[in-house]
């Protein structure tokens, strides 16, 4: 006799084995997001990027030629940001659907490693980046991320079938936390790569692109503990819509939802906060290491450095923060690690040119307010979402953090080609945060938790 996922959730054994498998695509992830996206895709798209647009330039030139997309001039150097911004712009209208479908299919675990395994296929495919294939990588890029934001709403979903609501802070932050180690370990063995390329018969760009494989490599393999330590659960309480297939009814619950989302006015409120602020989060993950290695110029040994460092220390940092929460609430934490990330964005403002140390004492900062923030941001989510909804809410938390995300990595991308110069938009990243503030301490969390018709935790 099958039973449902409320009596599982009444065992805590069960309970915990499937938390600990769930942690674990975190570990399978972070591979790709630290290594390939945060570190070293994007200057080598910029470097590859560089050669078609002006061959035989060096990699640490400026290249003021342009290449063309459809007849649209652009930048060897906005390059990558501009990839970012389509991809995060696709997002934003492909995982409200891809939500919709998950809840009326179910199958969460099987949908999670099916869209992590494209994505780690394409990630592992960036090897073949060579030369000035720029619309190679561009093109992988798109498809990996793609299918990492399939697979993170499943993931954020399947939270509620794992963990009561007075553990969900602790179990998102101990993922985060997991997710953060994995990805620095993997990083801390490619920086020896690339660090010491020669030793290995490589040359640069060929550690590099080993890098890439290993990600991909790593985010396929480590997605089968997640797959097999968790186990599917029928689909929830969505009703098909009668004379209509399954992709037209899923189109039919997204119009449904966003119907719907207005007798949440405190989770559409949190949406709305949470576009903000995270949109300055995300683009600080995603300029961070071409504004340090074209700004700030510094080696890509010592950015990887850096890098690993953050991850390290967001290890702790996602701890704190969920400790933090459980004293405070998981909503006076995040407005608590939002004035903290105002305090980077203006130190890093004002960071001078080829001062290792300070950067990295810069990361610090960052990593210790980078895992909290996110993983508070998730969980605090989870209490608003209604319960048989939860793919189909924790896409719309997915299109919300690529909703606004592209701004920000548009807005380096035009500053650049205008400028020749990233510094100055890091300035319109305290916006960002500051609004995401405002709107956040508006959010009545306990009306929410009530109106979603949730049990609230003991502190909120």
């Amino acid at each position: 006799m099958t039973r449902s996922a409320a009596e599982v959730l009444q065992e805590p054994a069960a309970r915990r084995r499937e938390q600990r498998s769930w942690y674990f695509y975190d570990w399978a992830n972070s591979a790709y997001v630290t290594t390939t996206l945060t570190v070293l895709f994007g200057p080598y798209l910029t470097s590859v990027a560089k050669q078609a647009a002006c061959p035989g330039i060096s990699s640490d030139a400026v290249c003021r030629a342009n290449l063309s997309v459809l007849g649209i001039p652009i930048n060897p150097g906005s390059l990558a940001l501009y990839t970012i911004t389509l991809t995060t712009l696709i997002s934003a209208l492909l995982l409200p659907v891809v939500g919709a479908l998950i809840d009326r299919l179910g199958r969460k675990r099987t949908f999670l490693a099916g869209f992590a395994w494209v994505g780690a296929l394409a990630a592992s495919a960036m090897w073949f980046v060579t030369g000035d294939d720029w619309v190679l990588g561009a093109v992988l890029q798109m498809i990996a991320s793609l299918a990492l934001g399939c697979s993170l709403v499943v993931y954020d979903a399947i939270l509620i079938d794992i963990a009561t609501p007075d553990e969900r802070d602790a179990v998102s932050s101990r993922g985060w936390a997991v997710g953060y180690l994995g990805g620095g370990l993997l990083l801390a063995l490619n920086l020896v790569v690339v660090q010491a390329h020669a030793a290995f018969g490589l040359t640069q760009a060929g550690a590099v692109r080993l890098s890439l494989l290993s990600a991909g490599v790593w985010w396929a393999v480590f997605t089968l503990i997640p797959y097999l330590g968790l186990r599917d659960r029928p689909p929830g309480d969505v009703v098909p819509e009668p004379g209509r297939g399954l992709l037209g009814g899923a189109f039919g619950q997204l119009a449904t939802t966003l119907r719907d989302l207005r007798g949440y006015p405190q989770t559409l409120r949190f949406l709305v906060a949470y576009l903000f602020f995270n949109d300055g989060i995300q683009t600080v993950i995603a300029a961070a290491s071409i504004f340090a290695a074209e700004q700030l110029g510094l080696p890509q040994s010592q950015l990887i450095t850096s890098i690993l460092v953050v991850q390290f220390v967001a290890f702790g940092g996602a701890l704190l923060f969920g400790r933090i929460a459980r004293r405070t609430g998981a909503q006076r934490a995040i407005l608590a690690s939002l004035v903290l990330w105002v305090a980077v964005d203006a130190v890093g403002f004002v960071l001078p040119a080829h001062r290792f140390g300070l950067f990295l004492a810069l990361a610090v900062l960052i990593g210790v307010v980078l895992g909290g923030s996110q993983a508070l941001a998730r969980s605090l989510y989870s209490q608003l979402v209604p319960r048989g909804r939860e793919a189909e809410y924790f896409s719309l938390y997915q299109s919300a953090e690529r909703g606004t995300s592209w701004s920000g990595t548009l807005l380096f991308g035009l500053v650049f080609q205008l400028t020749h110069t990233y510094r100055a938009a890091i300035v319109a990243l305290v916006v960002f945060f500051l609004v995401g503030g405002v709107l956040l301490a508006r959010v009545d969390v306990r009306r929410g938790i009530v109106d979603a018709g949730n049990e609230a935790p003991a502190v909120v």
